[in-house]
């Protein structure tokens, strides 16, 4: 499950760009040509007003706000248009015409949006009221007789504000179908990872108004792309602090990890090849009978002067575990050792089941989730043997040297103190990402999730973003079943972020 907050403090971003797309429609505004009669002690006066065209129109002040259990209300006041014509006036046998400048200030408008979900999960907004008013409207005109303008004046006043009034809210209404709610539909429902996973970012329903912020409740669930099968618990209920100091929140669960962790596993894809060839030149314990042998003799006697192979795989789906200060990992796996025979079959030799415990240092990138993994603990047993009993102590430093220098490396990707790596300008639903099934990925697996195996912890998992929106001043606070992650947002170009460790208290 993902939740995320968003406070008042990101309305003035939204409503600035709100107000430069809503400038631009009202601009629309259509100014139809008027014309009318009036008696006057001259007798019938007929006039006309045409060519009215906007010069100017501005909105000077705006504010937005949450309502709690409605949505938000912005509120325009102090906007003026100015507007330029030409007017055409009859009276007795005399015809005169001139050019006017017109002012309509005190321009007010109230605007309520609501919050809802489709079908698919993804965010709408809609119009729930909308209402303006208009407080005085100044003419100037020139030419000659304009002074019979005043006698009329009161119809051309009437008839202007009735003419822009009537059009605000409809104008509002299309700016916010054609233009805000097309933005909002680019929240990501679901991000594919690659062939064989995705995850599901749609709405759990409708999100809920605070006086405070917007609750956006998620999904937040990894799915198997060929075959969904609900996952055999439940996300926790999550509480995220009331600290309002930055304009968004994550709450990511250990529950969107823990969906991984299960798709995998349950797709067969959680296996790991280790040979010789992989390992480093300097290490003197090779994967061979040889080297082995001196820790298992009886090894040796049996296949002399033979390469050998481990198959690691999980016997389990592994599930990361959040506590204030501290993330973890632990799974479970089963170390298959085989001597590869010199028609290249594979004779089994003995099976180690291995519980291991990892430190992850967690960070948010370019809007994506990244980590690096730390190997703290490492507990074997012998759970069979074709070449007769022996210590499982004596293979310890052989089996850690091999997880934590070959496994760690291609599951990281590389070092979380580098940072000048730019993963992405915004958020891609293509991009592959992962955290735990590189546990078990190795190059010389063709078929398995990664192709390459420096992009699994290194590339991590895209948050839910809006197109263009950027989170900078990220914190990152590991809490009891998720963590929280902190940041202020940026509407534009992206820009490169800085690495945060998730072990440092930053809040």
């Amino acid at each position: 499950m993902l939740i995320y907050l968003v406070y008042h403090h990101i309305h003035s971003t939204a409503r600035q760009e709100g107000m430069r797309v809503l400038q631009q429609e009202l601009a629309k505004i259509h100014l139809p040509d008027f014309s009318g009669s009036t008696h006057t002690h001259l007798g019938k006066v007929k006039y006309s007003f045409n060519s009215m065209t906007i010069r100017n129109f501005q909105l000077p002040s705006s504010q937005i706000s949450p309502v709690a259990n409605v949505g938000l209300k912005l509120s325009i006041s102090g906007a003026f248009i100015e507007i330029s014509g030409q007017w055409h006036v009859k009276a007795l046998h005399m015809s005169t015409k001139g050019g006017f400048d017109l002012k309509i200030e005190g321009l007010s408008i109230s605007v309520g949006l609501k919050f809802g979900s489709d079908s698919t999960g993804r965010p709408t907004i809609a119009l729930s009221d909308c209402s303006n008013h208009i407080s005085d409207v100044k003419i100037h005109v020139s030419g000659k007789l304009s002074w019979l303008v005043d006698v009329f004046r009161h119809n051309v006043d009437n008839a202007l504000r009735k003419a822009i009034e009537n059009q605000i809210c409809p104008l509002v209404s299309n700016a916010i179908t054609s233009k805000l709610e097309p933005v909002l539909q680019t929240l990501p429902v679901t991000a594919k990872i690659d062939s064989v996973a995705a995850i599901d970012y749609s709405l759990t329903g409708p999100p809920p108004v605070t006086s405070d912020c917007v609750d956006v409740q998620m999904k937040g669930e990894f799915f198997e792309l060929s075959h969904r099968v609900p996952p055999p618990f439940s996300p926790p209920t999550l509480t995220l602090p009331a600290d309002h100091s930055l304009m968004i929140y994550f709450g990511v669960s250990d529950y969107l990890f823990n969906t991984a962790g299960f798709v995998y596993y349950s797709a067969g894809k959680l296996v790991f090849n280790v040979t010789d060839s992989m390992i480093p030149k300097e290490f003197n314990i090779r994967l061979n009978t040889s080297s082995f042998g001196v820790l298992i003799p009886q090894l040796s006697k049996m296949y002399p002067d033979m390469l050998m192979k481990l198959q690691i795989s999980s016997t389990s789906a592994p599930s990361l575990d959040i506590k204030p200060g501290n993330v973890t990992i632990s799974p479970k796996l089963d170390i298959q050792a085989y001597v590869i025979l010199p028609n290249s079959s594979l004779a089994p030799v003995f099976l180690l089941n291995l519980t291991t415990t990892a430190l992850a240092k967690v960070a948010v990138n370019s809007g994506r989730i990244v980590g690096n993994l730390e190997l703290s603990r490492i507990q074997m047993d012998l759970k069979h043997s074709d070449v007769g009993p022996f210590s499982v102590t004596l293979l310890n430093v052989a089996v850690n040297y091999y997880l934590s220098h070959i496994l760690l490396p291609q599951v990281n990707g590389y070092n979380l103190g580098k940072s000048n790596v730019l993963l992405n300008e915004s958020f891609n639903i293509n991009e592959k990402i992962d955290w735990c099934p590189g546990i078990n990925v190795d190059n010389t697996m063709k078929n398995d999730v990664f192709s390459d195996p420096t992009e699994i912890l290194n590339k991590g998992y895209p948050l839910p973003l809006l197109d263009k929106v950027q989170l900078t001043d990220v914190v990152l606070q590991p809490q009891q079943d998720f963590l929280l992650l902190g940041a202020n947002v940026h509407y534009g170009k992206a820009e490169n972020s800085t690495w945060i460790d998730g072990f440092e208290p930053s809040m």
